[in-house]
């Protein structure tokens, strides 16, 4: 299925039973409810994803279950977040043969790659799997700046389709967009930034609260591409506190117990990761359940498919 990289795509969470393993029962109740709500595809096993303590038999077992589940409904893309060029590579191509529809590309992980290295990192995927790519800008978590001079020199594969910024600069869509046009679809991956993001011209949302809130992350998304934007802001303005949990250390734990406040999910993540306790918690469950109690009403035919 065609990634157009463009609407709300959700980097999805990975649901856990108690005894540690896939849940996929809970993952698809998610996923169906993402759909029901107008999503244009999802990432599997990205950060939020908690790739870095999944087996890759594990990811690829996801993918699987993430393609039958879709059936051509929206496209599943695959993240690739490796140390290595040659395993990259290798998990990009089973992600090909498993009926993947894009991947999602962190920098090598733990090197700090300069940018010669960072772009033959990206380039010699690129010319090894034939899937549409998306790059994955975010210098504050990842340590590497995917600069403009970089991505001058990674247009010249046509497969890099799109870039996910977190680089929390906003300015950077516009730097984008004055240097490239429309050769890459630009995608905020910044939860508290969306809406700004979107009024300079973002093309998608990569979003991680509406792993909890569906219906509110489309609608916001929708609204600002029609115009609508006092509609949004109005949705913005509420939605704020609990996107603000998208930029903390512990995002996959708040962000999990969320999905589990709204009915989408459950708590259990996998160690190092604990589920949090006492005063964290409490403050956590504040803001998630006074922003479920003022939830409001949003406009017909601002979400769906």
């Amino acid at each position: 299925m065609k990634v157009t990289w463009t609407g709300v795509i959700p980097a999805v969470t990975t649901k856990f039973t108690a005894d540690d393993e896939l849940d996929f029962a809970a993952f698809s109740k998610n996923i169906e409810a993402q759909i029901e709500a107008g999503i244009n595809g999802f990432v599997i096993g990205g950060s939020l994803g908690e790739a870095s303590t999944m087996t890759g038999e594990e990811k690829i077992a996801l993918l699987k279950h993430s393609v039958s589940l879709s059936n051509g409904r929206v496209p599943v893309i695959f993240n690739i977040a490796e140390q290595s060029t040659k395993v990259a590579i290798n998990l990009g191509k089973q992600a090909l043969d498993n009926g993947a529809d894009g991947l999602m590309l962190l920098p090598p992980l733990r090197y700090k790659a300069d940018d010669r290295e960072t772009v033959t990192y990206f380039t010699e995927v690129a010319k090894n799997v034939s899937l549409p790519i998306m790059i994955y800008n975010n210098p504050v978590d990842y340590a590497i700046n995917v600069t403009l001079d970089m991505f001058a020199q990674l247009a010249e594969y046509d497969n890099i389709e799109a870039v996910k910024e977190s680089s929390r600069d906003v300015t950077n869509i516009t730097r984008m967009f004055n240097r490239f046009g429309n050769r890459f679809k630009i995608l905020t991956g910044v939860d508290p930034l969306a809406m700004e993001s979107l009024a300079l011209g973002a093309d998608g949302w990569l979003a991680g609260l509406v792993c909890a809130f569906p219906k509110e992350t489309v609608a916001i998304f929708r609204l600002m591409k029609a115009g609508r934007y006092e509609e949004a802001l109005a949705i913005y303005r509420w939605f704020l506190p609990v996107l603000e949990l998208d930029i903390h250390p512990k995002l996959v734990q708040y962000i999990k117990l969320a999905e589990a406040c709204t009915g989408l999910g459950t708590e259990e993540v996998r160690a190092p990761r604990l589920k949090i306790i006492g005063a964290e918690r409490e403050r956590v469950l504040d803001i998630i359940n006074t922003t479920i109690a003022n939830r409001p009403e949003l406009p017909a035919g601002s979400w769906g498919v």
